[in-house]
């Protein structure tokens, strides 16, 4: 039995009222997101004068031209041409070798009707 009693006895804290007095729990999640500013959009940003946003896990110039861009884009431009200009080479090329093949298989049928007739033409003069 302790000397002094039991001097530590706290009280029962009383039941908790609504964590919040706002009306807004009783909204729906759109009008949440609207109202506490949840909906955050595509993140931008502004560097050396040009406006960029990520998109797509890139990030986009929004205000027309970025001279990163515009040096890349000249770029593929130019490699796109050679690319061009060599598919035309090969298609020449191609065309050329398709005209030499015709060629040889019209000569190569020529000279073998040519034996053929020269056999039978031998075959009489026994």
């Amino acid at each position: 039995m302790p000397l002094f009693g039991n001097s530590f006895s706290p009280k029962k804290t009383p039941p908790r009222k609504w964590a919040s007095l706002s009306n807004l729990h009783l909204l729906d999640r759109s009008t949440r997101e609207v109202e506490l500013g949840l909906e955050y959009g595509t993140p931008t940003m502004n560097l050396a004068g040009q406006s960029l946003k990520f998109e797509n896990g890139h990030w986009v110039s929004e205000s027309g031209s970025f001279p990163g861009d515009h040096r890349e884009l000249q770029r593929l431009r130019k490699r796109n041409q050679q690319l061009e200009e060599e598919n035309n080479l090969l298609r020449l090329k191609v065309d050329i070798l398709l005209d030499m093949l015709s060629e040889t298989t019209a000569e190569s049928h020529l000279m073998e009707k040519e034996l053929e007739e020269l056999k039978k033409h031998n075959r009489r003069k026994k």
